[in-house]
């Protein structure tokens, strides 16, 4: 079974005495251990599909199901449950908590998870940021550093919670183009670790790291295929600030 089932969903949104048809009627299926770009232009309903994908948002009509729970349907309460415990996000501007050091901002996901002590909240913590290649920043704050390293602290923080999903917006949006490629050289490390990942991005080269590319237009998914031209996976080096 997929672990993101997406059936003819489509949203509205209702704008005064206008209708906006975000996306109209999109189907897909995601696999275990996939790593998928999504791409179209601007307004063609990426974002929403994010939205929905990431449980902020519901679909006016269609089915979504996350790891075999039918989240279209779940109450507010159970919908912002499941996204806790399944989903991981990243997002362009990293929203980090400025006066917390990358230890802290990390350990923020767990002080929500039920039965975690501070002991096991701080181990896993200290695990996500080794993971990430960040050990030796544990204790800095984000202006203590540079924004590959905030990006890998982000990273870290969606991991910590085992999540069934990453999803990631726009995730290399405020990087040069070298740290871009150090951050998904991560995510490729992710990805063959057996972590299922899927970012939006409007980049052509940065979706070349994925191993599948879902393009939309006006709503609707006008092409799904691996990528031929695949940038190949290299172990990840921890980007350093000068």
């Amino acid at each position: 079974m997929p672990l993101i089932e997406i059936e003819d969903v489509k949203k509205t949104y209702v704008m005064g005495d206008m209708e906006v048809h975000a996306l109209r009627g999109v189907s897909l299926g995601i696999d275990k251990g996939e790593f998928v770009a999504v791409m179209g232009s601007s307004g063609s309903g990426k974002s929403t599909l994010m939205a929905i994908l990431g449980g902020l948002d519901r679909p006016t009509s269609g089915r979504y199901r996350l790891d075999d729970v039918d989240m279209s349907t779940l109450a507010k309460r159970d919908l912002a449950h499941a996204r806790n415990r399944k989903i991981g996000f990243v997002f362009q501007q990293f929203h980090l908590l400025a006066r917390t050091s990358a230890l802290e901002n990390v350990e923020l996901p767990l002080m929500y998870a039920q039965g975690v002590t501070g002991a096991e909240r701080h181990r896993r913590a200290r695990e996500a940021l080794a993971h990430v290649g960040l050990a030796d920043r544990e204790d800095h704050t984000p202006n203590q550093l540079s924004g590959g390293q905030q990006q890998r602290v982000a990273i870290a923080r969606a991991l910590v919670t085992n999540p069934s999903l990453l999803l990631a917006d726009e995730p290399t949006g405020n990087l040069d183009s070298k740290v871009t490629d150090e951050i998904m050289a991560l995510f490729q490390s992710l990805n063959d670790a057996g972590n299922t990942i899927v970012f939006v991005t409007h980049e052509s080269d940065v979706a070349r790291h994925a191993k599948r590319k879902i393009v939309l237009k006006d709503g609707q998914v006008v092409s799904d295929a691996p990528v031929a031209d695949r940038v190949p996976a290299v172990p990840p080096a921890p980007e350093r600030a000068s």
